[in-house]
């Protein structure tokens, strides 16, 4: 189900049929840096993680993790979206893309799409983003989409001490 629409991408829900990209996605040496392991080491593994995740979430919350693929081609270059996690109060936004696809504007695009349906469909007045302290692609791209880093945080059973981004709607208006 095609959610957005840019000049070069559209951004669906992923389906089952989603898996053996998802698989190889999460697998990617930068994922499992920066994102962490989550474990996908077989297409099933990576249709119920899609079925469990992004489609549950996508029924509970009318957003998720949307595969971005090229429109021209409809190639899967990534994942971008939103997401409900325990550990944080607020909405989060997302994204990892395959090597491949990195530096193309691919992401860039994707973000700033995803930040648009978040405050004009969805009606969100602030939306999060976490990144590890060494990821700098991914902490300027966040800046670019109107993110702004606001302290550092400590997510429950995680050691690591993460970057917290935000955008408020109220702080904007100010």
């Amino acid at each position: 189900m095609k959610i957005l629409e840019t000049e070069r991408l559209i951004l669906r829900v992923q389906t089952a049929s989603d898996a053996a990209f998802i698989l190889e996605l999460m697998n990617d040496p930068s994922w499992i840096k920066f994102i962490g392991d989550r474990g996908i080491r077989t297409v099933e593994d990576a249709k119920n993680y899609i079925l469990n995740g992004a489609v549950r979430m996508y029924e509970q919350y009318g957003f998720c993790m949307f595969l971005v693929e090229r429109k021209e081609d409809g190639v899967p270059l990534g994942i971008c979206g939103l997401a409900k996690r325990d550990a944080l109060e607020d909405i989060d936004i997302g994204f990892a893309f395959l090597p491949a696809y990195r530096g193309k504007g691919y992401a860039s695009e994707a973000a700033l799409a995803v930040m648009e349906y978040a405050k004009a469909t969805l009606g969100l007045n602030r939306i999060v983003a976490i990144t590890t302290q060494d990821n700098h692609s991914s902490a300027s791209l966040l800046e670019k989409t109107g993110l702004k880093l606001e302290r550092l945080i400590q997510l429950p059973g995680d050691p690591e001490n993460l970057r917290l981004f935000v955008f408020d709607r109220q702080r904007e208006n100010e």
